[in-house]
């Protein structure tokens, strides 16, 4: 499409000038390509609806057996992005779809541990590629709580629209966080962590930056850390995800200091004494290493304590320890055991074969 109104200006450009009737062709041509261009973009929102309707119904299939699925609708923050402040709905609470997970060993005159899984990606959703870790996590006896938090992809172009990255999406987090302990009695709010990868990594670690006494353990898988170093080699499409109009609304050299705010890396100083570990991987193709390692060096710089690895060009890139790959599988142990010190789940997974037992039951 901008291919085709660049060649528009070429030909206008090189003709010099275009007789009245073809100008007023050349406009209604311009026209029907925008209203084109804004029905692909409706169109893309509700294919991205039906696509997360179906894994819906997938999660039912492959989890059921081991836990009860909800799907949840609660509210966090009012939206950022109202400039209106007499506009119909202004300093209303956003509501927002948060996925619940309880396992089926569980009984009520007890209480467990909760896992609060923020997912990843710029605009994205929790989708069945998070099965197995789901099954891990309940077959351990934790309570799982994912939430779709602002701009997650299959809930239309408004929700679309009202993303926060680095921003208010971390309250619905920790919204939903709130809403298990405030509602959920079998929850114990003197044992909850938090985990995520790559996006879900950054919001993992700015809760525990903002709310240190919520949270007793925390892990950050390929964290997006340093949203200014991440400008400087991802391309302009992505880059343009920040900069549209409905979201922060300027590019990274226009207002740094904003970039730096949703930047894990450059508010360590904000981090507080509850347990962390991370993980990055070398090859890793989406987030870089180097963002991690700002973090790591920032962490350091600050006194924290912390735990880290820094793995060497592990299969998989980015998804190294999330996908079903034996290494993935020992590294998911290591995290599991790391959660569970701090965590004190019923079932806790100790080897590799408690692992694939919890994915299969054999």
């Amino acid at each position: 499409m901008q291919n085709l109104f660049r060649l528009i200006a070429i030909f206008v450009f090189i003709t010099g000038s275009i007789p009245l009737k073809a100008q007023e062709n050349n406009n209604q041509i311009l026209e029907k390509l925008s209203r084109l261009e804004r029905a692909n973009e409706n169109l893309n929102h509700r294919l991205d609806v039906l696509s997360k309707q179906s894994d819906d119904i997938l999660w039912f299939q492959r989890v059921g057996d081991v836990a009860f699925v909800d799907k949840i609708y609660i509210a966090g923050p009012p939206r950022s992005n109202m400039s209106n402040p007499t506009a119909m709905g202004y300093d209303n609470p956003l509501k927002f779809w948060t996925y619940v997970f309880i396992p089926r060993l569980v009984t009520s005159n007890q209480k467990y541990p909760l896992i609060v899984l923020p997912h990843g990606g710029v605009h994205s959703n929790l989708s069945t590629y998070y099965t197995h870790i789901i099954r891990e996590l309940v077959a351990q006896g934790y309570i799982v709580v994912a939430p779709e938090y602002r701009g997650s992809t299959g809930y239309g172009k408004s929700y679309y629209q009202n993303i926060d990255y680095g921003g208010l999406e971390t309250e619905d987090v920790f919204a939903a966080r709130n809403h298990m302990v405030e509602n959920y009695k079998i929850v114990d709010k003197h044992r909850v962590g938090i985990i995520g990868w790559s996006h879900g990594g950054l919001i993992s670690l700015l809760n525990i930056f903002d709310h240190p006494d919520d949270y007793q353990v925390a892990f950050a898988g390929v964290p997006v850390s340093d949203l200014i170093a991440r400008m400087g080699y991802h391309n302009k499409s992505y880059l343009d995800l920040y900069s549209a109009d409905y979201h922060i609304g300027k590019t990274v050299n226009q207002d740094v200091e904003e970039y730096r705010r949703r930047s894990p890396a450059w508010n360590t100083h904000r981090m507080s004494d509850t347990p962390l570990l991370i993980h990055t991987n070398t090859n890793d193709n989406d987030v870089n290493v180097l963002e991690v390692e700002h973090l790591i060096k920032s962490l350091k710089a600050d006194g924290k304590k912390f735990e880290y690895e820094i793995y060497q060009a592990i299969p998989g890139g980015h998804s190294f320890d999330r996908i079903d790959t034996k290494k993935a599988n020992q590294i998911r142990v290591k995290i599991y055991k790391f959660l569970a010190d701090k965590l004190r789940p019923p079932k806790p997974i100790r080897n590799v074969r408690d692992l694939r037992k919890a994915a299969y039951r054999f």
